[in-house]
């Protein structure tokens, strides 16, 4: 859960999140030893009087031309292997559908018979004391630690987009069509997140409420919730 005045990402809750955020850090780093050269280049210009050593010099041209493109490998490769990561859905302990529509979200647990249900948003006058203000919902989603889980994502009407930051998970539901995901939740607690894509009047009601719980917990609610 993000707080108030936060310039970083929210803590990462599966593994996914935590190479998203290292290759965010990597880069960082990338472009901050890009910019110091630059402006140190730019200092020892303005400071330096000007030599025939600027005007011809084979080598600085080779080195600003290999340099960038090194540059851009090491950028390239650990982006490429996290978009694989991404991709990649291995036998998931758990499939959900998540259905959006103007202006909630339809849930539907595939591995199980009649476990289905609408979660829409509580309304500010019937929010319970110290929960979240236009992020908590009547009816959460629950999935158990350390398991992997696909999601798969649609819609009803328009564009909607289930996204979860901690959880590094984003996905276009597309009316027509079905999109997957997968993540790996990998501590308990209740992670939010809400609709990414603008999708009417309401599209800033449309919340989205994880909760990691262990195996065995999740076993009871889900007997409760399908007697």
């Amino acid at each position: 859960m993000a707080n108030h005045s936060q310039f970083g990402f929210q803590d990462a809750s599966s593994p996914i999140m935590e190479e998203l955020i290292e290759f965010h850090d990597h880069a960082l780093m990338v472009a901050l030893a890009i910019c110091s050269l630059v402006l140190y280049l730019l200092t020892l210009m303005l400071m330096e009087k000007l030599s025939s050593n600027t005007v011809d010099a084979q080598e600085v041209e080779l080195i600003w031309t290999i340099l960038p493109a090194i540059v851009l490998i090491l950028l390239a490769l650990p982006s490429l292997q996290i978009l694989y990561m991404m991709d990649e859905i291995d036998e998931p302990d758990l499939t959900l559908k998540a259905i959006g529509h103007q202006w909630y979200w339809s849930y539907e647990y595939t591995d199980f018979m009649d476990l289905t249900f609408d979660s829409y948003m509580v309304p500010t006058t019937e929010l319970p004391p110290g929960h979240f203000r236009l992020l908590e919902v009547d009816h959460r989603i629950v999935v158990p630690m350390e398991s992997p889980i696909r999601i798969i994502v649609t819609a009803d009407d328009v564009l909607h987009s289930w996204a979860v930051p901690s959880l590094g998970v984003k996905t276009d539901a597309i009316p027509g069509r079905l999109n997957q995901t997968s993540f790996i939740t990998t501590r308990p607690g209740i992670f939010y997140g809400q609709c990414s894509e603008i999708c009417g009047a309401n599209h800033s009601y449309m919340p989205i409420v994880v909760e990691s719980t262990p195996l065995t917990h999740f076993e009871s609610w889900s007997t409760l919730l399908s007697s």
